[in-house]
């Protein structure tokens, strides 16, 4: 008889040790569903604690006050009153782009330049490389520049750098910048120069796109909300715009943040698998210990008994479990500085916070718990009669599974709205995540129909197929796993690939490499002289919508989109006629055939914007000119024919509606690669106020940066493919008794151990070519729809990596698949029959 008590320590640790291959599988199953998002966690409240610790250094001032026009005179007025009061210190910034050149070397650079005050910063530091302040080593004449600069332009500080029509000398090396503590989003180095040379330098011209900033820092922080409502009170209305640094937005932080979202999604995509391989290895140790279990009930043992002890087995190996995928998640984030480094490079060591670890602990055994309660309420289903029948799996679907799967869901519902922080998304992912899976399932389905009206002659063939559909073989949920995960993996790639073969590796030849910005309308003629045929151009004129069909436009509700939105400032232009892409969806011409007894100006729009915004023919646009309000009506729809590297508008207005407005103009030619460096030296020796854009170069950038963010996303998706594998061996462990039998049965028909190796080699073999064949297919769809759709650019399948990515799919689930069965192929027939003789 079975002694009462709370636990019987000879069964627990007989139990424990004779399943120790299950029970390390399920550490670490349970190690893997932590990792990834306590790393995670630990990095983005890293992040934020360094990068973001202080909005105050990371903004510049306690009350920003930002536009892309020169601020008015109320404005003004205010700022000028409030520091004649003392109530706040304010400094002010001119931020803009440009070309610079070296006189000597004869060569141009694309530039950020940022003219500052002397009491600039407010807040924070600027880090030079003599580790002097800023407002020592800048003065009038003089320019604090990036390293980059100086890499790039072959110089050296004392050196002469021509920055607009004056040559100013380099006195310094910018080490880090408080407030732009990034720069691989910006397109140029950063160059700074004293606010006593804006004028003699002269790029700011009639419609230049410059960033006007003052900030402003606030005597008494009581006042700060006091303060910022009378700036705002006299701004003007979306033109400036007054923000405290508690509400300030940073594109930085946005950035990370859409990173971190993403990355988060991957993470508990992978906990969720990682939770089938717990449930798989717990079923698979239950089910080896099956006829232990029997003959323990024939003793007297209960079911609470067993209950109990299992209970018991699981916690502990959860617990060990847990454990390890903290430390893990720990050790991952102090290499995540290192996997971020060219994206964060001041992020240089991991802070890891006991809250993050209590998290990580309470997260760990909720999961544990959630995913083995089902095999361990299934130990009731156990009888004493099992010692007398051979392996048999029957799962009842009764009250307690489906309140189980409720329960489950709930749980992973609140723990995806805590990563994501976002009610609506996290319902959306959810509801995604079981779109998805349900359609993967129908798709293996449909292919396991397909495969067994197949007529196959070869014997191992047909019997690794049948072997898939052996009873408590988890081969659905294998493939569902792996297709999952490798769809993610494969769409990556696609997308990727198609980026970089459509901006840089097949870079259309008549396409503009050279774009040209802030042209006066003065210098049109001067310009065209530098080429042989006069190019094209773009009249600009800078714009926000107002208002549509008299509905003001929601600006806070706009800015939370993913995509473009309608609360940016638009460059509107002016013309008759269509370009040469671009061919009308909707009105027979550009602005109708008549505009006589109209109030309202026609506007071609472009269907991008249709989509933005649901826009219909004959809507009523309002538009703001720098303070000047212009209603139209939109009489035709454009669409193009190009890629985006052609010069597009999305809003077109006729000629004479616009002309005397405030613009400045834009070109795009296409040249030899060695001829732009001459080409810009020239051009900004005459018009230092002209920038440049090398488009090849930019993509070029561009495709860098993809393949960085590409092998971060990689790098997590592999942990949902360890997972697929881990749920691949703990499938082999719940059906090993069956699989044992089989190739016992085969050597006793005479058999070799070839032939058996082979069947296990197809078996394998199959799993992996219908969960690549699944994903690739997935894989193709989505990643068609981001390009058709999304980056707008044509789609090629690669068919060639298509076929390496399933070859590469199927030999890893082989050689994972034979490894965790050699064992059973090894296994002595007459050793088998002894002690299985009744089966």
């Amino acid at each position: 008889m079975i002694r009462k008590g709370i636990l019987h320590k000879q069964f627990f640790w007989r139990e424990l040790v004779h399943g120790w291959r299950h029970g390390l599988l399920f550490i670490l199953c349970v190690a893997l569903s932590l990792t990834t998002i306590a790393a995670l966690n630990s990095f983005r409240g890293g992040v934020n604690r360094t990068l973001f610790q202080d909005a105050r250094e990371l903004h510049g001032g306690d009350i920003i006050v930002h536009s892309h026009y020169p601020f008015g005179a109320p404005l003004l007025s205010e700022i000028q009153r409030l520091e004649q009061e003392k109530k706040v210190t304010a400094t002010r910034i001119h931020e803009f782009y440009s070309v610079v050149r070296s006189p000597v070397q004869e060569s141009t650079l694309f530039a950020k330049i940022k003219a500052v005050e002397r009491n600039f910063p407010l807040y924070g530091s600027i880090v030079l490389a003599s580790g002097e302040p800023l407002s020592a080593v800048l003065q009038s004449g003089t320019v604090v520049v990036a390293d980059d600069v100086l890499k790039r332009l072959g110089l050296q500080l004392g050196d002469v750098l021509a920055v607009g029509k004056e040559e100013l000398r380099i006195v310094d090396v910018v080490v880090h910048e408080s407030d732009s503590p990034v720069d691989f989003l910006d397109f140029g180095p950063r160059i700074f120069v004293s606010a006593d040379d804006l004028e003699k330098i002269d790029l700011i011209g009639k419609g230049s796109r410059i960033q006007y900033e003052i900030l402003l820092k606030a005597a008494d922080d009581d006042e700060l909300k006091e303060l910022s409502a009378a700036l705002q009170s006299v701004a003007l209305e979306d033109r400036e715009r007054v923000t405290t640094f508690h509400e300030a937005g940073s594109r930085i932080k946005r950035f990370f943040d859409n990173l971190l979202f993403f990355l988060s999604l991957i993470s508990i995509f992978t906990l969720l698998l990682a939770g089938l391989g717990m449930q798989s290895c717990l079923t698979a140790l239950i089910r080896q210990k099956e006829k232990t279990i029997a003959i323990t009930r024939t003793v007297g043992a209960t079911s609470r008994f067993l209950y109990r002890h299992y209970f018991l087995i699981v916690l502990l190996l959860g617990i060990v479990g847990v454990f390890l995928g903290i430390a893990a998640g720990v050790g991952l984030a102090f290499y995540f500085p290192y996997l971020f480094k060219e994206l964060l490079p001041i992020y240089d060591q991991a802070i890891i916070q006991p809250a993050d670890l209590m998290e990580g602990l309470v997260l760990g055994l909720a999961v544990v718990l959630l995913f083995t309660f089902l095999p361990l309420h299934r130990l009731r289903n156990i009888k004493p009669l099992a010692i007398f029948r051979k392996e048999k799996v029957h799962v009842a679907r009764d009250v307690v599974f489906y309140l189980t799967i409720g329960a489950g869901l709930i749980l992973v519902s609140l723990l995806v709205l805590r990563q994501l922080e976002d009610p609506f998304l996290s319902l959306a992912f959810m509801a995604g995540v079981l779109l998805f899976i349900g359609v993967i399932s129908l798709l293996s389905a449909l292919l396991f129909k397909i495969a067994a009206r197949l007529n196959i002659k070869r014997l191992s063939l047909r019997q690794a197929l049948r072997s898939m559909t052996r009873a408590g073989n988890a081969t659905r949920s294998i493939i569902v796993t792996l297709a999952s995960a490798l769809s993610l993996l494969f769409s990556i790639y696609l997308v990727e690939h198609n980026l970089h073969q459509t901006y840089i590796d097949s870079y259309p030849e008549d396409a503009p490499n050279l774009f040209f910005l802030d042209i006066q309308p003065a210098q049109r003629e001067g310009f065209a002289a530098f080429f042989e045929e006069p190019p094209p151009l773009y009249p600009i004129i800078r714009a926000r919508l107002v208002a549509i069909n008299g509905e003001d436009i929601n600006r806070e509700e706009e800015l939370r989109k993913k995509r473009d939105n309608f609360a940016r400032e638009f460059n509107l232009t002016y013309r008759d006629h269509l370009l040469e892409d671009e061919v009308l969806v909707e009105g027979d011409s550009l602005f109708g055939q008549t505009r006589d007894n109209k109030a309202d100006l026609p506007v071609s729009i472009l269907d991008t914007v249709v989509e933005m915004g649901d826009l219909q023919m004959h809507d009523k646009l309002l538009f703001n000119i720098q303070g000047v309000e212009l209603e139209a009506e939109v009489t035709s729809i454009r669409s193009r024919t190009k890629s985006r590297l052609y010069p597009f508008f999305y809003f077109v207005f006729p000629e004479d509606s616009l002309k005397e407005a405030p613009q400045t103009f834009f070109s795009a030619v296409q040249i030899e690669k060695d001829a732009i460096a001459t080409l810009q030296s020239r051009i900004v020796e005459r018009y230092p106020n002209i920038s440049f854009i090398n488009v090849s170069e930019a993509a070029e950038n561009i495709g860098s940066l993809m393949e960085k963010l590409s092998g971060i996303v990689n790098f997590f998706a592999a942990f949902s493919i360890i997972a697929g594998a881990l749920i691949l061996v703990s499938s082999i462990l719940a059906t090993r008794l069956a699989r044992t039998r089989e190739a016992v049965y085969y050597k006793i028909l005479g058999a070799r151990g070839a032939f058996v190796y082979r069947l296990f080699v197809y078996e394998n073999g199959l799993i992996g070519l219908f969960s690549a064949v699944t994903a690739l297919v997935f894989a193709q769809a989505g990643s068609w729809a981001l390009c058709r759709f999304f980056f707008e650019i044509p789609y090629s399948s690669d068919i060639t990596a298509s076929f390496i990515l399933v070859i590469l799919t199927v030999a890893f689930v082989v050689v994972t698949g034979l490894l965790s069965s050699l064992a059973i192929v090894r296994q002595k027939p007459a050793r088998f029959l002894r002690e299985h003789g009744n089966g």
